[in-house]
């Protein structure tokens, strides 16, 4: 597998992605999402670029697609928590961690939300920018979707991430 990356004059040159730069990739994606999320080019680094592969394949999108909709779901409905799998009931059993929805801002901005679900799941190419910024809004428990302390505007996040996912 080969990907454009940025060579030492500025230039796109072809270099092959070793099985080390998706490994890494895996390893640090929170902080390569970060990374593309704030505007980094992939083709800055092999590493950034295999990540960047990840985040704009299909299957990841439609993932990220399918959480954003779960949301909306259970934002609606109190009953859409997760339960336990029959075989871990046991008295001994550990509870499934669960994060409250923020479900009055999610309710507010519901369109918006449905409409980044509907980007990420279509057919067109998209900016692994956008997509990252998505990735974090959902995994981010300190965030708008999940905390009422939490000082970041909902909707400007969902606005960034619908321009970014349009570029």
């Amino acid at each position: 597998m080969h990907v454009l990356i940025d060579d030492d004059l500025g230039r796109l040159t072809l270099r092959r992605l070793w099985p080390w730069h998706r490994l890494l990739a895996r390893c640090l994606a929170s902080s390569l999402d970060q990374q593309l999320a704030d505007g980094v080019r992939p083709e800055a680094n092999a590493v950034l670029a295999a990540r960047a592969m990840v985040l704009t394949s299909g299957r990841y999108r439609r993932g990220l697609a399918a959480s954003l909709q779960r949301v909306l779901a259970a934002s609606v409905s109190p009953q859409a928590r997760p339960r336990p799998m029959a075989a871990s009931r046991s008295a001994g059993a550990m509870r499934q961690p669960y994060v409250q929805l923020r479900r009055d801002r999610i309710a507010c901005s519901a369109s918006e939300l449905d409409g980044l679900a509907r980007s990420l799941a279509g057919q067109s190419l998209v900016p692994a920018q956008g997509v990252a910024m998505v990735s974090q809004l959902l995994a981010d428990g300190g965030g708008p979707l999940y905390r009422v302390g939490s000082r970041d505007d909902l909707d400007v996040i969902i606005e960034r991430a619908a321009q970014a996912l349009t570029r």
